[in-house]
């Protein structure tokens, strides 16, 4: 399908956006006068009108429809009057089927919520129940703007069928641990191994990772196996380190070294090493992330439920050269999957611990969310220029949020939320328009019936 999407604000100025299949192919100035009465008035025979290009270096024909005549095939198109078009955003880390886990065990400390409210419920889970409750996750992700997440969860061809179904990019791993060896290393590779053979059928929209729980769930014999396997298939690994004191106390006791250090001394610090949360490090930490080209996630909201902390060190690890994204974490800790609101939260408590209202602004988060997000997990997308994947979202500016609009990216990091998200589009294709997703009802409904199942073993 080409979609034209017409008059649409772009950095505060009007624009044509033209989409050819999946990719951006064409974005152009809207000149602000009525240039359709002057052609009109010179030329009755030409009907094509002309401006210029954002990148004036390859002048073209503008994309027109008016009155009917277009230069190029268009099979739907979009008013943008009164929306902005903003990239993509890609949620760096979740656990996607946890939607199901929304409101269930909260104010409660990491490790308690874990083994009493998280584990035991887990181990109940079923296929059908992970397809819903990655149905659910999809739908919110659409419906607050996010195109493109990073997930970590079980039953993986329940949740490869939910996103395929869904029209969203993702990068999956399943889930890999070993607490206490008390598997041997091909029980637990077994399984990864299958996943891996399947993942080379996934469609071009999902991508396959490893995803090593976290230092206190694997053994180092398993993380030796994953940063091997990980190289010789060039392969992103995605895992949790560094999230809490407790963590990091009991790596120090353990192992006699810092989670990081821990890492590094397993070979483990890559450019395909993907750590989620990363708080608890020092100056040496980041450098040694740094030389090995090691992504971050920032998972703001997460953290400040669970009291993991709150001290990120964002503005030491960019100065570094560090890639950071952010992330939502899961429902069960977050509660949400709302990106915008995870931006705000990142910037906010970034600037009141530093102490400094000029730390972490709306621009980077903004940047951080989007085109840092499809760096890590190596998609052309999370930013909207020619040749790049047409991940779109358009906002709807005639809300309070956006009244009076003097800084639209302020606006939308600091008054919006996912509420205000109109049309979703993702590798070319409509997900949303005008607020509504195809199938959203029944997907709620059975999100519902599914946790009604899992917690309380009702059959409605």
């Amino acid at each position: 399908m080409n979609i034209l999407i017409k008059n649409i604000s772009f950095k505060e100025e009007p624009v044509d956006i033209y989409i050819e299949g999946n990719i951006i192919k064409r974005i152009d100035k809207v000149d602000k006068t009525d240039k359709a009465d002057k052609v009109d008035k010179t030329d009755k025979t030409d009907k094509t009108d002309k401006v210029d290009k954002v990148d004036k270096a390859d002048k073209v024909d503008k994309i027109d429809c008016r009155d009917g005549a277009c230069s190029v095939s268009i099979d739907k198109i979009i008013d943008g009057t009164g929306k902005a078009v903003i990239a993509g955003l890609v949620n760096g880390h979740t656990h996607s089927a946890m939607t199901l886990f929304r409101g269930w065990g909260d104010d409660m400390p990491l490790e308690q919520w874990l083994t009493e409210k998280i584990w035991p419920y887990e181990a109940k889970l079923t296929d059908d129940m992970v397809y819903w409750g990655t149905k659910l996750a999809c739908l919110e992700m659409i419906k607050s703007g996010t195109t493109c997440f990073n997930d970590m969860y079980w039953h993986l061809d329940a949740s490869v069928k939910a996103i395929e179904e869904s029209g969203l990019r993702a990068t999956i791993a399943s889930v890999i641990l070993d607490p206490v060896n008390s598997q041997s290393i091909n029980d637990v590779i077994e399984p990864v191994l299958a996943a891996y053979k399947k993942s080379l059928d996934y469609n071009d929209r999902i991508s396959y990772a490893l995803a090593p729980h976290a230092i206190y769930t694997v053994s180092k014999e398993i993380f030796k196996w994953v940063r091997d396997f990980s190289k010789e298939n060039d392969l992103l690994i995605h895992t949790h380190v560094a999230e809490t004191q407790t963590e990091y106390d009991n790596c120090v006791k353990e192992h006699g070294m810092s989670p990081i250090r821990y890492l590094n001394s397993l070979g483990l610090l890559s450019p395909r090493l993907i750590i989620a949360h990363c708080l608890w490090l020092d100056d040496e930490e980041i450098q040694m992330l740094a030389d090995n080209d090691v992504k971050v996630i920032h998972n703001p909201n997460s953290n400040l439920k669970l009291a993991s902390g709150y001290r990120f060190k964002y503005h030491e690890m960019k100065d570094a050269g560090i890639t950071v994204g952010i992330g939502t974490d899961g429902c069960s800790s977050s509660n949400n999957l709302d990106m915008i609101e995870a931006m705000k939260v990142a910037s906010l408590i970034g600037k009141a611990w530093r102490e400094d209202p000029t730390a972490m602004p709306a621009r980077e988060m903004f940047r951080c969310a989007a085109l840092n997000g499809g760096k890590i997990l190596r998609q052309n997308t999370g930013q909207i220029k020619e040749g790049f994947l047409a991940d779109l979202v358009l906002i709807d500016l005639k809300t309070p949020a956006f009244t009076p609009n003097f800084n639209f990216i302020s606006n939308l990091i600091y008054a919006a939320n996912g509420n205000n998200v109109d049309t979703v589009i993702c590798n070319g294709k409509i997900l949303m328009e005008n607020k509504h997703v195809e199938g959203e009802e029944e997907i709620l409904h059975m999100g519902n019936v599914i946790a009604d199942k899992l917690f309380f073993n009702k059959n409605n």
